[in-house]
């Protein structure tokens, strides 16, 4: 989150107020990410999350909006987009596409224990069953497709090891994506940038999953490695944590059991979460927007994540 586009109190007083929200108290941008323009909103009636879209559009936003009411309304605890009188959830502000939704409870737990793991995978299984009658799909449009096209933007920025490293594990995504046990993989909606930042507790219990403005229909394999990537690696090093990942492996079993395609596949998922992550850190620190409260991510984390990766594969019997 960051604020690209300013937005005045009597601007936002009047979206909220259109909505039934309340009357503004105080509105404040929210610093972090580096998608979307984001602030936080405080009415006499609650505290909520103002977004303005900056990339996404009209056309994409309704994917995200309302598989967020689809989850809410299942039970799982993430933001419930807020409608105006004629039902819409999707707004314009600015001349830029908005939505206003509930501000979650808690915090982010940006040292996780194992608790704190296994909930989170067991969130995440309720989460990909609940998603399983969607009536809506739209493509990840961080995947496969999109790595393909912004590698070579990238490349005139890497030295020669960094080179050979994205070219060659590209390829082997590329490879592995024509295979049988690939495409037969159980997919639906998924969230895509489930990191420690847009998930909050109380304490241990998880009180919501947020932030689904990179959701798409993919493997649910893909969505699960890249939680296990940020969750249950060392920051510092890049390095498997094997305790925190059990713990979040073995609850999202207890809900939804892997397949063996899945056991099996694990390794390359999590190499291809690595990599979606370096290139888009990539893209984000060498070709940054102007924003005013813009922090772009170190890439070289998601490098060693990689290379951990491709050096100490984990593995699942089958």
């Amino acid at each position: 989150m960051a604020v690209f586009t300013p937005v005045t109190e009597e601007q936002a007083a009047l979206l909220m107020s259109q909505l039934g929200l309340g009357e503004l108290t105080e509105l404040r941008g929210i610093e972090g990410g580096i998608e979307n323009t984001n602030y936080f909103a405080t009415t006499d009636l609650g505290e909520y999350v103002l977004t303005l879209f900056e990339r996404l559009t009209h056309e994409q936003l309704p994917f995200y909006l309302y598989l967020m009411k689809h989850l809410a309304e299942k039970g799982i605890p993430v933001p419930n987009p807020a409608a105006n009188r004629d039902g819409d959830i999707l707004h314009t502000l600015c001349d830029k596409p908005a939505a206003v939704v509930n501000r979650l409870l808690g915090k982010s737990q940006l040292a996780p224990e194992a608790t704190h793991c296994a909930a989170v995978g067991d969130m995440l299984a309720r989460m990909h069953l609940a998603g399983e009658d969607f009536n809506r799909s739209q493509t990840n449009l961080r995947g496969l497709a999109w790595w393909n096209e912004t590698a070579p933007v990238i490349l005139p920025y890497l030295n020669n090891a960094q080179t050979s490293l994205l070219q060659s594990e590209l390829a082997y995504q590329n490879h592995m994506a024509q295979g049988a046990a690939f495409q037969a993989l159980p997919q639906g909606p998924v969230h895509a940038d489930l990191f420690r930042d847009n998930v909050m507790f109380e304490g241990h219990v998880l009180t919501g999953f947020f932030d689904f403005y990179f959701a798409g229909t993919d493997t649910w394999l893909f969505d699960l490695s890249v939680c296990l990537n940020d969750w249950c690696i060392d920051l510092n090093s890049g390095e498997h944590a094997p305790d925190r990942a059990l713990a979040m492996l073995n609850a999202y079993q207890t809900v939804r059991p892997l397949r063996p395609a899945e056991r099996q596949l694990l390794p390359a998922m999590l190499r291809a979460g690595a990599l979606r992550f370096w290139i888009s850190r990539l893209w984000d620190f060498h070709l940054p927007r102007d924003a005013a409260m813009l922090k772009p991510h170190d890439p070289a984390h998601f490098e060693r994540v990689l290379r951990s990766r491709l050096t100490s594969p984990v593995k699942l019997s089958a």
